[in-house]
């Protein structure tokens, strides 16, 4: 008797995923964790392995369908049993040839490889003029979480609850929804990480879905109101419908993947929420640049790349240290400030698929050689699609690196809950004015972004002074750091 196999869990908050690679056919024998479907959640792609022994007899999903954790997606029978062993089961005792074992599996073509760049891994030395290259800088894997159903269609003018004028003493805010002590809140995962992101407590946001359930407009519209009453200045309205386009020309559309949406969500509502200032600097890095050179063939032995990324990684550690502020997260809905006393710094990392955020986990306790190893596992596991969701979690600062594709300066967005992101572009050779003299010396780009709520101008540039000395001054690292 064929017996159901059932989506498992994929991870912390998340509840369902698209699927994006069948990795068996009915009538293939399957060992216990082979992997059997490659989901696609919005936090990574995962391979799911079984959790039984035996022969696949029907598969009940297909490519592109989203598969609800929990639900059946394969049918199987164990190995020891008459149909599993190739017994026909109807009615006559005809005999088959029994499955052969161990099949090649049967996948759906991979994507191409990500760039060979990733995390830091220049194409040429920084040296000859090119830095290291992370990809795209605006972050985001500590993306909302994706529900089971589609994203919830933005509700038009109408359907949006009027805010409503606040007296001059408190604001009027609608009664939160009936939720009974211990009850659940009526609203799916990605509504209440989105919650959390922008400092509000979702069992306080008037729900305006069936049965009070709550949507991702009835947060923002709750957090307006609330903005109002404390003087703020209002949220932007929600997106105005677009035009036929296809009335001027040709037009292709193509759904967004699990991973472009979520990163999409995550900084709109960064971006909405978090009151950016970006700070810029250059740091003279030809003598930390003459010591890459010399020590960078020692972590190749180690099977690392001693990259400016993987040195920027101890700089940055040290630098939170000094700043505890750049090391925490702001909760607006109880007004205290969350100072972490980790370091876990994640890295933007381009990749064929999007931008992910893996985190680099206790930067401050590893040296630069364990950090170059880390950092080329990192981009060999991005480029094999081998991340799961706890890989871009849990980090407390990021750094983004676009050197290897060029430019001079870029503005980052915040990845929160962080309140900052440093930003590296590529290093250029320029002539600086030195005693009396210009003189070559190879310059780095710096950009600091960060959440005004919690940290002031002067706190920035204090903040990317330090690390510009630091980049300058290695030994500033052993004597502060």
């Amino acid at each position: 008797m064929a017996t159901p196999f059932n989506l498992p869990a994929l991870g912390e908050n998340i509840d369902a995923g698209t699927v994006v690679g069948i990795l068996v056919e009915v009538g293939d024998r399957v060992e216990e964790n082979q992997p059997v479907l490659e989901i696609e959640t919005d936090k990574a792609n995962l391979e799911v392995p079984s959790g039984f022994s035996g022969v696949v007899t029907e598969i009940l999903v297909e490519n592109g369908a989203t598969a609800d954790v929990g639900a059946p997606v394969l049918m199987y029978e164990d190995a020891g049993s008459e149909t599993a062993a190739g017994t026909e089961t109807d009615g006559q005792a005809e005999a088959e040839a029994p499955v052969a074992e161990d099949p090649e599996t049967v996948a759906d073509a991979p994507a191409a490889e990500a760039p060979e760049t990733v995390a830091g891994e220049p194409a040429s030395p920084v040296g000859d003029g090119k830095a290291d290259a992370d990809g795209a800088a605006d972050s985001t894997t500590q993306a909302p979480p994706k529900t089971g159903a589609p994203p919830a269609a933005k509700a038009g003018p109408a359907e949006e609850p009027a805010p409503r004028t606040p007296t001059p003493t408190s604001p009027t805010i609608p009664p939160a929804p009936a939720v009974s002590s211990g009850a659940p809140v009526p609203a799916a995962p990605s509504v209440r990480r989105f919650a959390r992101e922008i400092g509000l407590d979702v069992g306080q946001v008037p729900g305006t879905g069936p049965a009070g359930r709550i949507s991702v407009e009835d947060v923002k519209s709750h957090s307006r109101q609330l903005s109002a009453g404390r003087g703020a200045t209002s949220g932007p309205a929600p997106s105005a419908p677009l035009p036929d386009f296809s009335k001027w020309g040709p037009v292709e559309t193509e759904p967004m993947s699990n991973l472009r949406r979520a990163a999409a969500e995550h900084l709109s509502a960064a971006w909405t929420n978090i009151p950016h200032v970006t700070y810029g600097d250059k740091a003279d890095v030809t003598d930390m640049e003459a010591l890459r050179k010399q020590f960078g063939p020692a972590a190749e032995a180690a099977g690392g790349k001693l990259t400016m990324t993987a040195i920027a990684l101890k700089i940055v550690a040290a630098a939170l240290k000094r700043f505890p502020r750049f090391n925490a997260s702001v909760d607006m809905a109880s007004h205290v400030i969350i100072y972490k006393k980790y370091y876990h710094v994640g890295v933007a990392v381009d990749t064929d698929r999007g931008l992910v955020v893996p985190v680099i986990r206790d930067v401050d306790r590893k040296n630069m050689i364990e950090l170059s190893i880390e950092l080329a596992e990192i981009a060999a596991r991005a480029r094999d699609r081998k991340f799961s969701p706890d890989d871009m979690q849990g980090g407390t600062f990021t750094i983004s690196n676009l050197g290897g594709f060029g430019g001079t300066f870029f503005a980052p967005i915040v990845n929160a809950p962080d309140v900052a992101i440093l930003g590296l572009a590529r290093s250029r050779m320029e002539q600086v004015y030195i005693d009396g003299a210009f003189q070559p010396r190879l310059m780095l780009p710096l950009m600091i972004s960060y959440d005004h709520r919690l940290i002031d101008g002067a706190d920035g540039a204090r903040f990317m002074q330090w690390l510009v000395q630091a980049f300058e001054e290695p030994f500033l690292l052993s004597l502060e750091g």
